[in-house]
């Protein structure tokens, strides 16, 4: 049976039935029916039916009373901040927030190169980058393909808009918001390997730079079992303003060998979270 909000009609019904008018219904009622379709729908085809419907998929209710229904960990995470600092009603689509939901969410793209180099800015050393599979499986990598350095340094880098993934201004500047960095690099067996990591956290007008982390662990040496090493770090209590993220990470042998014997590296995260008591 079709569905619509208003008396109008095509003045062709659907093969299954005429459509049914639901615009007599209460605003609750109506909710209750639009927490059943798939968010996408909700934005792409029902906001488009009426001003009632679009007032509904716009504001905040519908995406809350979801949010509240959902048992996953980040729209649990999502409903808590969105009522400990709401967006503000404008900029904020409410709409766009509930298809991006961008707590707990990876917002770097490609992080395992399983779509080659795209999302990447690269500076190639040596023989340039390579992709191949991993030598040993990743804990919580998407897809088990890795990123490969040469004997040069190697490096690449990737901007995140924070505003553009679907955070908002009023989240990003309270101290309860956490940014978690996490990166995985490792060697091949026969050959050493060096590794870098530089994070900045950047103001609104690209340039200022609010934090930074950056780390270059000791080489891993040669004949190392295939050795697989996380990188880690958690940005807390960082100043106000922070609306990028400089993501940059590079690697080379220790050999300088011909060919891709590298610094492999893998399933880089950017992560947001919000934390409540």
């Amino acid at each position: 049976m079709g569905l619509s909000g208003s008396s109008q009609t095509s003045g062709q019904e659907s093969e299954i039935g005429p459509a049914l008018d639901l615009s007599p219904l209460p605003p609750e009622l109506l909710l209750q029916i639009l927490l059943h379709v798939p968010p996408r729908t909700l934005v792409a085809r029902c906001r488009a039916v009426c001003r009632q419907w679009r007032e509904l998929v716009d504001g905040p209710a519908l995406w809350r009373l979801r949010w509240a229904q959902t048992k996953d960990a980040s729209s649990q995470d999502l409903l808590e901040a969105t009522h400990h600092c709401p967006p503000a009603t404008k900029p904020c689509s409410w709409a766009r927030l509930g298809i991006l939901e961008p707590l707990g969410r990876n917002l770097l793209q490609n992080p395992c190169g399983e779509e080659g180099f795209q999302s990447w800015e690269l500076e190639h050393g040596g023989q340039g980058w390579a992709i191949e599979e991993n030598r040993k499986p990743v804990p919580g990598a998407q897809v088990q393909t890795c990123f490969v350095t040469s004997f040069g340094w190697c490096r690449k880098r990737q901007v995140v808009d924070l505003l553009a993934q679907g955070l908002w201004p009023e989240l990003l500047d309270d101290p309860r918001a956490e940014i978690h960095i996490s990166d995985w690099w490792g060697a091949r067996d026969d050959c050493g390997c060096q590794y870098q990591l530089h994070v900045q956290l950047v103001a609104a007008n690209r340039r200022t730079v609010l934090a930074r982390f950056d780390i270059e662990p000791d080489p891993i040496p040669q004949w190392n079992g295939n050795t697989c090493i996380q990188v880690s770090h958690i940005f807390t209590n960082f100043q106000k303003d922070v609306r990028f993220i400089f993501f940059e990470h590079a690697g080379k042998d220790t050999q300088f060998w011909a060919g891709h014997y590298g610094a492999r590296i893998t399933n880089s995260s950017v992560k947001v979270y919000f934390r409540t008591p």
